[in-house]
């Protein structure tokens, strides 16, 4: 009886052997098949031994999952895995969980294969980004920099890899992660200022203007001859409407700058938003004896003696001597005329903006250029659509 119960229970181990080494032969045709690259039929065979409780969760089985998935996405085949690396990835973690001894993670190591699987999560992340879906750039990088940071990697760490999950977080409006990786480029010093403009453009776009402000006046202290600092905080305060801030900043840009053309427009729109438009024209002309090609400040200066003008006649309606109100119409209008040029040439830096058609053709009524008028108003409607 004994020899008896021996034999039989050796003939049941013998058994289930046998039908462990069936399914693992299957996570062996699969492997062999994708080698071949015949990665349907590899699929085929994996699936079998993922359904089967006996090879089910096998490290290997995992293993050979991963390696399918990230075969599949160098191949192109997006088929077989809507998300490929990120099953691969999935897949690779697994299988280590899954081994008590180690195995897999030697594998992996050894075989170098984390840092094949992030350059692949790069190159697709940079895909994703120049086909502007931000959010699965975000997640590709990310991906990345956890395979990166772990002890799986074997290569250097690419410190831009931080930076480009910055950048697309940034554009995927995750602000938060953003602000996260842009802060590890700073802690890193790497970029240099730029990170910290990033951490800067980010809270802003969150809201939180204090502490973009906070982050931009503590830069002289750590960057003392970087100049862009003052024209970073001139942005920020003309975007908060803080104008006292904004234009002691230009002022002191001005010093350093004199022929900064741009200095002049910003603060020429700032006296153009406070309706000091005397003030507004003299710092736009400025910027136009520098610079007289930009659209923006041919048009904000013809803007300036519009609005100037339109203020002029406002108060020449309280005039109730007829010969006094005469006079200030015709003071209104010398100033509607001095708008002309500068919108006529903002219209020829830009003939399709609808706005600069509009102001003409209130500039040739006024002055009573008929032909002028006629022909603006057709254009007008032809790119009104009417």
């Amino acid at each position: 009886m004994i020899m008896m119960r021996k034999i039989f229970l050796f003939v049941v181990l013998v058994s289930i052997s046998i039908g462990a080494m069936a399914q693992r032969g299957k996570v062996t045709s699969a492997s062999t098949f994708i080698d071949q690259g015949d990665l349907a039929r590899a699929k085929t065979d994996l699936e079998q031994a993922l359904l089967d409780p006996k090879s089910a969760n096998l490290p290997i089985t995992f293993f050979t999952k991963g390696k399918l998935a990230q075969a599949a996405y160098e191949a192109g085949n997006k088929e077989l895995y809507p998300d490929p690396l990120s099953e691969a990835y999935a897949a690779y973690e697994k299988a280590m969980e899954l081994d008590e001894k180690g195995q897999m993670k030697r594998r992996i190591i050894s075989g170098m294969v984390y840092d094949a699987l992030a350059a692949d999560l790069y190159e697709q992340g940079g895909t994703q980004f120049d086909e502007q879906d931000f959010q699965g750039a975000l997640k590709s990088f990310e991906t990345q920099i956890r395979i990166a940071e772990s002890d799986m990697y074997v290569g250097a760490v690419d410190t831009g890899m931080y930076y480009n999950a910055g950048v697309a977080a940034i554009n995927s409006g995750s602000y938060d992660a953003a602000l996260k990786h842009f802060q590890t480029c700073a802690d890193m010093k790497y970029m240099g200022i730029t990170p910290y403009y990033q951490i800067y453009e980010a809270n802003i776009a969150k809201g939180d203007t204090a502490t973009a402000e906070a982050t931009l006046t503590a830069l002289p202290g750590l960057f003392p001859d970087d100049k862009t600092i003052t024209l970073q905080l001139i942005d920020l305060y003309i975007k908060s409407g803080k104008n006292t801030e904004a234009q002691k900043y230009i002022t002191m840009a001005k010093e350093s700058e004199p022929t900064n053309h741009t200095l002049y427009f910003a603060a020429g729109i700032i006296y153009l938003n406070e309706e000091k438009y005397d003030e507004a024209i003299a710092e736009l002309q400025k910027s136009i004896d520098l610079n007289s090609e930009m659209f923006d400040t041919q048009y904000a200066i013809g803007a300036a003696y519009i609005n100037k003008a339109a203020a002029m006649y406002k108060a020449a309606n309280d005039i109730m001597d007829v010969a006094q109100y005469n006079t200030a119409v015709a003071s209104a209008n010398e100033v509607y005329n001095k708008a002309l040029p500068f919108m006529e040439k903002a219209y020829a830096l830009n003939t399709g903006d609808i706005y600069t058609m509009r102001n003409l053709k209130e500039l040739y009524y006024r002055l009573q250029m008929t032909d002028k008028y006629n022909d603006i108003s057709a254009k007008l409607s032809a790119a009104e659509g009417n």
